[in-house]
């Protein structure tokens, strides 16, 4: 039996870690000692522990080196490399000093909390600037990473905001950032967890963000809730309140005079009337979407939120809606042109338009190609910590067991280590 095992896994037994709850709490332990602010879930365990694993992070890197006593390269881990999505400061930062981006950014908002707030002070501009910084890095890492990942972080980013308001002394315009600030990060962590596939906790953030949104009479973030809600209640199979919300939103939008925004909107509009099966009106919508983005130039710019609305979102859009319709053949164009001009940047959806083009050539009918697509996608899966991006994963993989061919099979084996 041993002999089937691999390094990592036989030098776990001869430690007594040979189950993954022992596992988990000596690593829980040796993190705490070694001041590594990490967790390990038990899915990241078990892909761990197979063959070719994938690269611990650097933070779980230093824990298992202080549990092992050895490199984590002698354990048969690949040895740390800069990530394909880092930005050329974070390559910087890696290759100088071994962290990685989200270890840059968990540090990034300690630091921008302490010079946030000290007690003996008053809170002033700068200190709003630091804690926008710290929210900006968390609107980087997630798209680099998903939702999973950072929601931790912009919850305790929250928190932090909330007790400078509530232990502080401050103007009242400088109280009025803040409480927007409050309301922009708790918006944020309603994203995170939506992308983690945690629905309820999401639709909680939200309503403490559109709360804050009526009591500042603040148009800009009152939208991006809207919005928000609107893909949401999409997601979740709710079409028509999603299509009321999107509307809701758009009506807002039109005074502000933003053709990005106008063009994001259009759009998840379009995605609520093709599940409400009206695909006259969502192609029409849709066309709208494509035309207002087509001139960026004019009106005002888009919110930095929407920074990754472009061409890549209106290909995506157009290959789900034609998705809805049954018309998974048409659908496979659009999706194949999504992923090829999707910024590297955007880890998370780089991830989730593979997937979403392996789906729709298993519709088509392609499954060898589905399957090769399916299996590409995982590289992506070493980084990216997502639970819409599982929920696809898990989609695919079981179309992928309907075919009755070796590729399919052979792919669903590949794709059930990844699965939790």
């Amino acid at each position: 039996m041993a002999e089937g095992r691999t390094l990592f896994a036989r030098e776990c037994a001869a430690r007594g870690w040979d189950q993954p709850a022992a596992f988990l709490r000596a690593f829980a332990k040796a993190a705490d000692m070694a001041g590594e602010c990490v967790a390990l879930t038990d899915r990241q365990l078990r892909r761990w522990r197979q063959p070719n694993p994938p690269r611990p992070r650097p933070r779980a890197w230093r824990v298992l080196h202080a549990m092992f006593g050895m490199s984590p390269a002698e354990l048969g881990f690949p040895e740390p490399s800069s990530s394909a999505t880092v930005d050329a400061q974070y390559s910087r930062l890696c290759e100088e000093g071994g962290v990685d981006r989200r270890s840059f950014v968990s540090d990034s908002l300690g630091s921008a909390a302490a010079l946030a707030f000290r007690p003996a002070d008053a809170v002033g501009s700068a200190h709003v600037v630091e804690l926008r910084e710290g929210l900006r890095s968390l609107y980087t890492l997630d798209d680099a990473y998903g939702g999973d990942a950072v929601r931790s972080l912009a919850v305790r980013h929250l928190r932090r905001i909330s007790r400078v308001i509530n232990t502080g002394t401050f103007s009242d315009a400088i109280g009025r950032q803040l409480q927007l600030l409050v309301g922009e990060t708790a918006e944020h962590c309603a994203w995170l967890h939506y992308d983690a596939d945690e629905q309820d906790t999401a639709r909680r953030y939200w309503g403490q963000a559109l709360a804050t949104a009526t009591m500042l009479q603040d148009d800009g973030l009152e939208i991006l809730v809207l919005a928000s809600l609107g893909m949401q209640a999409i997601h979740e199979n709710r079409p028509r309140e999603g299509y009321d919300l999107a509307r809701a939103a758009h009506q807002r939008a039109v005074p502000l005079g933003s053709p990005t925004l106008l063009s994001l909107i259009a759009a998840r509009e379009a995605r609520a009337l093709a599940g409400m099966r009206d695909h006259v009106g969502a192609r029409k919508r849709l066309a709208d979407a494509m035309r207002l983005a087509g001139h960026p130039g004019r009106g005002r710019p888009a919110p930095a939120w929407a920074a990754f609305h472009g061409q890549a979102e209106l290909e995506f859009a157009q290959g789900l809606v034609n998705t809805e319709a049954g018309h998974h053949k048409a659908a496979v164009p659009f999706l194949r042109a999504a992923l090829a001009r999707q910024n590297k940047v955007y880890g998370r959806n780089r991830a989730l338009y593979r997937l979403t083009l392996a789906r729709g050539l298993a519709h088509a009918g392609e499954v060898d190609e589905a399957a090769a697509e399916a299996v590409g996608s995982l590289e992506h899966l070493e980084e990216v910590e997502s639970g819409r991006v599982m929920r696809r994963l898990t989609e695919v993989r079981d179309l992928l067991a309907r075919a009755d061919t070796r590729t399919a099979r052979e792919s669903v084996e590949a794709l059930e280590v990844h699965i939790r």
